[in-house]
């Protein structure tokens, strides 16, 4: 799997089944000269994963790449590519970028499923995924989903983990695009977990092992921050710090105090033209349900307040969760914005879908005729040259055909048109 992408390096994930040396050879498509990574060994301790850091990279470059396990060069039947990130400041426009995104991601294990019609379908939606031919892949929590047996030890945990990223129908999109992700309840623990699951410790150093995310803020926290082009991405943690949702007394907090001051920190002090910040639960969709950001209402006021009071421009909000797509506005004139903050909600890749039942949990902030009620993933196309930059955002089926398409220049995210 391609994870983080830098100018000067990019990080390789891989996995075997035993304990194995391992390394990546690559060449530029520019450049013949073959460069090869450090030996990294995979250990049972580690899950037999590895990451393998590709260090001889140059801005704006494409690369092939080769896997070799114990000297032996690995046969594969589809493309091994990764790219770095342009250096396009001060010399020429951002560089156009195409984020595919997703959650829910259930594969079935019939020992361990729930008795029954199986959960997951659908898994031709990865490749349909792959022919986008995305250069990012956002994964917006619930990547895989804990059982019962699993969530009480490290070893369930792991399995778990394996048995995910093993499915053959997800390899090629693994192998040629950069992968980010943020979890959500079931990649973190039991169903709607919170900040006293006993066993978090052990489901961050999995998410870690199987995930290549920049380094998180903190060590007991999941969240981080990355830039490519234009575009900034703040990876949010909604379980580490969360209070339960049943609770009545105390601060109710999803991103705790710490968390909460350090985006708002980096989402002033952004550069980037727009600021995609993910979170597996839904934002700005105003019903406290579920486990939407509403239940939490004095945070999520607060939140909205500060990008008021501060400023910030180019907001978009990514979420997953709710087993059904749509994307959602907030009313700037309602919460003193000087625009609209826009919600993406994509969901399920594979997991089963869910249809809004009563009108208590309608969603009166929906852009008319975006819900959808199958299987679907995410796409974003930043493009435009100088001023004229703008967001596509799209919403696609398993075959990979759009549901539909907005596109919103930076002028509507509170730029001044020049």
């Amino acid at each position: 799997m391609i994870a983080h992408g830098e100018m000067k390096e990019v990080t390789i994930w891989l996995q075997t089944i035993k304990e194995a040396d391992c390394r990546i050879e690559y060449t530029s498509e520019s450049d013949p000269k073959k460069y090869t990574t450090k030996v990294e060994k995979a250990i049972a301790r580690n899950a037999f994963t590895v990451k393998c850091i590709a260090d001889k990279v140059e801005p704006g470059n494409k690369y092939i790449y080769e896997v070799y396990v114990n000297n032996k060069k690995q046969k594969f039947t589809y493309p091994l590519t990764f790219q770095t990130p342009a250096l396009w400041q001060w010399r020429t426009d951002s560089p156009d970028l195409k984020i595919a995104l997703g959650s829910c991601f259930y594969v079935n294990d019939e020992q361990y499923d729930r008795p029954g019609k199986q959960y997951g379908t659908n898994y031709e939606i990865v490749q349909s995924i792959a022919n986008q031919k995305p250069d990012l892949m956002l994964w917006l929590g619930d990547n895989t989903y804990l059982r019962e047996a699993d969530y009480g030890s490290r070893t369930g945990i792991i399995n778990r983990y394996t048995h995910t990223r093993s499915l053959k129908e997800l390899q090629p999109l693994l192998a040629s695009t950069h992968h980010y992700a943020i979890w959500d309840d079931h990649d973190y623990g039991p169903n709607d977990g919170d900040r006293g699951y006993t066993l978090k410790s052990y489901t961050k150093e999995a998410f870690s092992m199987f995930w290549g995310n920049p380094q998180p803020y903190d060590a007991e926290g999941n969240y981080t921050t990355f830039q490519w082009g234009d575009v900034q991405v703040f990876l949010l943690d909604n379980r580490t710090f969360r209070s339960p949702n049943k609770s009545k007394t105390g601060k109710r907090t999803i991103l705790g105090e710490k968390q909460l001051q350090w985006l708002m920190d980096n989402l002033i002090s952004s550069t980037a033209t727009f600021k995609l910040i993910a979170i597996g639960g839904q934002f700005v969709n105003p019903n406290a349900v579920f486990e939407n950001y509403s239940t939490y209402a004095d945070e999520r006021s607060e939140i909205i307040k500060r990008i008021g009071i501060e400023g910030i421009k180019g907001i978009v909000f990514l979420s997953g969760d709710r087993h059904y797509a749509e994307l959602s506005s907030l009313d700037p004139f309602a919460h003193k914005l000087t625009y609209q903050i826009y919600d993406l909600t994509c969901s399920p890749l594979t997991s089963g879908t869910f249809s809004p039942k009563s009108d208590a949990e309608k969603n009166p902030f929906r852009i008319p005729n975006t819900d959808i009620y199958e299987h679907n993933f995410g796409m974003i196309e930043v493009h435009g040259k100088g001023n004229d930059r703008a967001i596509k955002l799209s919403l696609k089926s398993t075959k990979g055909i759009d549901f539909w398409s907005v596109d919103i220049k930076a002028t509507d995210l509170g730029y001044l048109a020049k």
